[in-house]
């Protein structure tokens, strides 16, 4: 039995479960939107892992049935509060709650999408970018500062060609360091920003999952391709190939951080130089699937039904 932990409102997890029922596959759903209300949980753990049960009025799971696990942990907005609880009070029970489902799906002997401890890297830039070097991938040059005058000559050492961004695990929208926001480099102090060079060049996103990879090539003049359409810009996406190189680095760093399911942002340069900015360990791959109809979703069902290439992954990591 597959137990699927996410928000019935949620896109992604939507197309899972679909994917999951037009394959015939036997899952569950734990709808993280209102977890734990409306459950039962009693687990404990042993040497010889977890044990117990997960239940709600329309069905009983044992955690020994449960041969593979999809976790897409939802924002506080996507969280309903139970009744009668103040908004304070209910993100503690949840903060209460997820940490529990989180050492679960850590310690289950089955393919999870994905065990928390290397999903974790996505709250550090910084320390995500130590680990892209480290399997063979080239970050952007990045500084990190709440200085204003180390902003100030990270912009003239690249010519004004620089970008701001989240350096936590708090999306954001990439934007360029303009004639308005050095304005703003006296309010650094009271919290740091992170800079890169700006890379010109093609975008490409690259979903690893388990031993499949697939390639998204995506055309646009937008700076955050995700959010051109906002910005008055068009996307074209398509199916792409890579570098031998690039391709087993990608590999590689899903391995390293023990994933079976990632997404990376890539940018190739015109002369051929490839950059890599970060690696999501809960990629909403939904979009891309819709615009090249690369089997994604078809691939991570696969997985978490445990086929060959979910045993491969699955065996890297315990050896890890």
């Amino acid at each position: 039995m597959i137990l699927v932990c996410g928000g019935l409102a949620d896109s992604v997890t939507e197309l899972v479960c679909a994917r999951l029922a037009h394959g015939g596959d036997r899952f569950r759903l734990l709808d993280l939107g209102r977890y734990p209300e409306g459950y039962r949980i009693a687990w404990r753990w042993s040497a010889d892992g977890p044990t117990g049960v997960i239940a709600c009025r329309d069905w009983r799971l044992e955690l020994a049935e449960v041969t593979g696990v999809y976790l897409r942990f939802l924002g506080p907005d996507g969280r309903l509060a139970p009744p009668g609880v103040g908004a304070e009070d209910a993100a503690a029970l949840r903060a209460e709650a997820d940490s529990g489902l989180a050492a679960l799906v850590e310690d289950l002997p089955c393919p999870v999408v994905n065990r928390l401890g290397g999903a974790l890297s996505n709250n550090s830039k910084p320390y995500q970018s130590l680990l892209l070097r480290r399997a063979g991938l080239r970050p952007p040059p990045t500084l990190l500062t709440n200085d204003p005058a180390a902003a100030r000559a990270f912009w003239d050492e690249h010519g004004g060609e620089v970008i701001y961004k989240s350096a936590s695990g708090v999306r954001s929208i990439v934007r360029r360091v303009g004639a308005e926001q050095l304005k703003r480099l006296d309010l650094l102090p009271d919290g740091p920003a992170q800079l890169q060079a700006f890379i010109p060049g093609r975008n490409v996103r690259v979903h690893v999952v388990g031993e499949r990879l697939f390639a998204t090539r995506i055309e646009t003049e937008a700076v955050d391709y995700r959010y051109a359409h906002r910005d008055g810009q068009d996307v074209e996406m398509a199916p792409a190939l890579l570098p031998d190189a690039v391709e087993r680095a990608c590999r590689e760093v899903a391995r390293d951080l023990g994933l079976l399911f990632v997404g990376i942002d890539l940018k190739e340069t015109p002369e051929g130089a490839w950059y890599c900015f970060e690696v999501n360990p809960c990629p909403g791959f939904l979009y891309y699937e819709r615009h090249t109809g690369q089997p994604i979703s078809a691939a991570l069902a696969d997985l978490l039904r445990g086929g060959a290439p979910a045993r491969l992954a699955e065996a890297r990591h315990a050896v890890s």
